[in-house]
């Protein structure tokens, strides 16, 4: 784990309109995080928690008609083989500091070496207290519903609710053009 936070990385801020609350009707289902050594390693620095990862509705589902994928496309032009999933975050998940190396992404689409792989989350409700999010070095608080982040693969980020209301993001996947690159912070 330790060196993987070295490695060159890019990040972005934005935002993209979102105004519904029918993400909370989606059947979310809780998969285990993938990568057990990162588990092995956080258990011993201390954390503790039962799960590391919230639930999940993702493209093994059929999208719902109330969700507008054009628009987060539109968004996030430039994208290939962009991919979505809702994600619901309770109360006392914590995944610590992480990196992405996108395998599952990878593998799915034979994406060889050499490519950028991303990842963008979107807000998609307003910022509850206790929950919490930082990408690279920045904090990130206080959203409002339709803000993202975004960052490539080996990005170390961090996220958290320890607050009383779930935490509901979007994750979208996708290898990422230069003129992203080229706007990050």
């Amino acid at each position: 784990m330790g060196n993987t936070f070295e490695k060159e990385y890019k990040m972005g801020l934005g935002h993209i309109e979102y105004n519904t609350q029918l993400h909370r009707t989606l059947p979310f289902k809780r998969e285990p995080f993938n990568d057990q050594a990162s588990i092995a390693d956080w258990k011993e620095m201390g954390f503790s928690q039962e799960h590391f990862t919230g639930a999940m509705f993702d493209m093994k589902h059929e999208c719902p008609d109330w969700f507008n994928f054009e628009d987060f496309e539109e968004e996030f032009s430039g994208w290939l083989h962009l991919s979505w999933s809702f994600y619901k975050m309770t109360t006392g998940v914590v995944l610590p500091r992480h990196t992405d190396e996108f395998v599952r992404f990878k593998e799915m689409y034979e994406i060889p070496e050499g490519y950028v792989v991303g990842r963008a989350l979107v807000m998609l409700e307003d910022w509850s207290p206790g929950h919490y999010l930082d990408l690279g070095e920045e904090a990130i608080v206080h959203w409002k519903a339709g803000d993202y982040g975004w960052w490539t693969e080996y990005g170390p980020h961090t996220a958290a609710n320890i607050g009383t209301e779930d935490r509901y993001t979007l994750q979208l996947t996708g290898l990422i053009p230069e003129e992203f690159l080229n706007d990050s912070i």
